[in-house]
């Protein structure tokens, strides 16, 4: 009974806290899309109100579900090309030592990632001759230029994904509609979505969707907060076991 009544105080402080950032706001019934319907509470003043016990729901199972993706070993990879997130993914990814893709989603990412895999490769000597003084020393001063110009290039395109050496486990998205390029090649991979979305959004392609007001900096914050925090569990969980098992 203590463990019941615990799960459904943290239930309730969860709704607690997506009620003060804002999330239980969608969009206008006018760019509802209907995948959306089941999670809303109402409308008002034309606006749609998201259920946020539905809401608190989807985000635990989320959560749980990175927590399983990180407890086997298994990479996430955080996307978020609009331009009020961005920052919030990638400060969270940063902070994990995860890859993320925050400027733009470059086609094939995923689904070309052989070849984005040279790509990374020729950003890292790059930024090796770069660093060793290489670049000044070997080129004319046009060539050092130009070659500068196309490692800020490569940055700006792949920096989030640079130590990215295989495709990951899954995506957490943030904004499924505006980076629908990203959840189309990872459907095409068969890589896992999670999503956190706004009511103008299709869960359709979503394994994992968390319907909340996506628009709002404190909405998306609190939601990466908690998807970080099951995806840190997991990967810690597995830290854990490698050290048992090998001090026997």
């Amino acid at each position: 009974m203590a463990e019941t009544g615990s799960a459904a105080g943290a239930a309730e402080s969860l709704i607690e806290r997506l009620f003060a950032a804002g999330a239980h706001y969608g969009f206008s019934r006018t760019r509802r899309h209907p995948s959306a319907l089941p999670y809303l509470f109402g409308s008002k003043q034309g606006v749609d109100i998201f259920d946020l016990e539905k809401t608190s729901a989807l985000l635990a199972e989320a959560k749980e579900f990175l927590r399983e993706i990180g407890s086997r070993g298994g990479e996430a990879l955080f996307v978020g090309t609009k331009e009020e997130v961005r920052e919030l993914v990638r400060s969270r990814a940063e902070a994990l030592g995860a890859p993320y893709a925050v400027n733009r989603w470059i086609g094939g990412m995923l689904t070309n990632f052989s070849e984005i895999r040279k790509r990374l490769a020729y950003l890292a000597t790059l930024r090796d001759q770069h660093a060793s003084g290489e670049l000044e020393r070997k080129y004319t001063k046009k060539e050092h230029l130009l070659l500068s110009r196309e490692m800020e290039k490569l940055s700006f395109n792949f920096g989030g994904i640079a130590q990215m050496e295989r495709l990951p486990s899954a995506l957490v998205v943030v904004d499924p509609r505006h980076d629908a390029l990203a959840v189309r090649e990872a459907r095409d991979m068969q890589i896992s979505v999670v999503a956190i979305m706004g009511s103008d959004c299709d869960s359709a392609l979503i394994a994992k969707p968390v319907f909340l007001n996506d628009a709002h900096r404190a909405s998306v914050s609190l939601a990466l907060d908690e998807l970080v925090a099951g995806y840190q569990g997991g990967r810690a969980a597995a830290r854990e076991a490698k050290e048992e098992s090998a001090h026997g």
